[in-house]
């Protein structure tokens, strides 16, 4: 059974003002760069009594929770270390209320759709003994993620650096299954379909309906999932199977996922239409409206970059080293540099950098920096793709939704 994700605005407001005033308590006002913590954000760990309606089953407690209905949780840099993300550390992003009742044992997955020769059922047992399984590390990140850094601000949840992860997956390949379908030559794009209830709870309608052009879908590392980290998917993460597109928002990476469907068109399913994970096809002026018919469909993700050691706030000696590291990924591209900056973007310094795991992996980086003498210090981080493109170091062009902001990550330091 899975948390009731309905509350009241009263109980909500009640949590997040307790909470924010025992964190505030906690630090006696003493953490450096303390004015940076995001004002949207509840954390986790306060209150996470047991009983307590915000406790999330089998997800770290440092976590912090952006809403509720539905379930929008980001994890903070310094918890996304790990190079292999752990299974309690990885952001959940759901657009709608997660099935109550998960029996894996009579679990199906329908494969049809106007360009399938024939439509064929598969219990997950099927899935599991019919095709080879396959293990990859692949890094999914929410389209909005550092959406709250915007100018003017863009509804929806305010993400601010944690809605990332690489973990490793377990399953078999969207394009065997597919294959065993048949796919006529008219196929261009995949949907799919998950059993996760609609907000209004009216079962006719679906929270989302998305999917990827036929290129992605046959990829090698485009899978069927049903473990991560050599477990069961978490609850809130789409237990007992899900797909997963690495490098491509992750809202195409459908949870509890009951249906695919092989289309002849762009898939016309939920939040494929409208305005949902969609930018501008050219730059706009900031805050201007733009019309359906000029948005275009996200699909690989930006270069970016993340600082997860030290924890923002950290007060060296004058004279101290400071060991940087973190996290670099580029889409369906692979990052070729990574350079921190510890003058503003002044001067920059070239980092150790890691290549993948396998394909579409987040690459390890680590630097260690020296500081002038005393002071205030932010240590920037930033990325090259292997076309050559970088982060910027602001965040890049305003779109109505808050997608893809991919400016440099920083963290602050005080040397004493």
């Amino acid at each position: 059974m899975y948390p009731d994700p309905f509350r009241t605005d009263t109980r909500r407001g009640f949590i997040k003002k307790s909470a924010l005033a025992m964190f505030g308590s906690s630090l006696g006002g003493n953490l450096l760069g303390s004015g940076l913590i995001p004002g949207k954000l509840i954390a986790a760990a306060f209150p996470g009594a047991v009983g307590d309606p915000y406790s999330i089953i089998g997800k770290n407690p440092g976590l912090s929770i952006l809403n509720d209905r539905p379930w929008n949780v980001e994890t903070p840099a310094h918890l996304l270390d790990d190079e292999i993300t752990p299974a309690d550390r990885l952001f959940i992003r759901n657009n709608g209320i997660p099935p109550r009742e998960v029996d894996p044992s009579t679990w199906t997955l329908t494969i049809g759709g106007e360009s399938a020769v024939a439509e064929k059922v598969f219990t997950l047992q099927e899935l599991k003994s019919n095709f080879t399984h396959h293990t990859l590390q692949l890094t999914i990140e929410c389209g909005g993620n550092g959406r709250s850094e915007f100018n003017p601000p863009a509804k929806g949840n305010q993400w601010t650096t944690g809605a990332v992860g690489c973990s490793q997956w377990t399953g078999v390949r969207l394009r065997d299954v597919l294959e065993s379908a048949g796919i006529r030559d008219d196929a261009v794009y995949i949907g799919y379909y998950g059993k996760d209830r609609h907000l209004s709870g009216d079962p006719e309608k679906y929270s989302i309906s998305r999917g990827v052009p036929m290129s992605k879908a046959l990829e090698d590392e485009s899978l069927i999932a049903w473990a991560m980290n050599g477990e069961d998917i978490p609850p809130m993460n789409g237990h007992p199977l899900r797909l997963v597109f690495g490098g491509w928002p992750a809202s195409t990476s459908g949870k509890w996922l009951s249906k695919i469907v092989i289309r002849n068109k762009v898939h016309d399913g939920q939040k494929m239409g409208g305005q949902s994970y969609r930018v501008p096809c050219q730059p706009v002026t900031p805050g201007s409206e733009v019309a359906d018919e000029d948005m275009c469909i996200i699909e690989s993700m930006p270069v970016k970059s993340l600082i997860t050691y030290p924890r923002t706030g950290a007060i060296l000696q004058e004279g101290q080293p400071l060991t940087v590291r973190g996290h670099a990924w580029a889409g369906d591209l692979r990052v070729s540099a990574m350079h921190t900056s510890n003058d503003f973007g002044a001067t920059w310094q070239p980092c150790q950098l890691d290549g993948p795991a396998n394909r579409l992996a987040w690459q390890r980086w680590r630097a260690e920096v020296q500081f002038p003498g005393k002071g205030y210090y932010e240590i920037w981080a930033l990325a090259t793709d292997s076309e050559g493109v970088t982060q910027p170091m602001v965040v890049p062009g305003w779109n109505p939704k808050g997608y893809l902001n991919n400016a440099c990550h920083r963290i602050a330091v005080k040397v004493v």
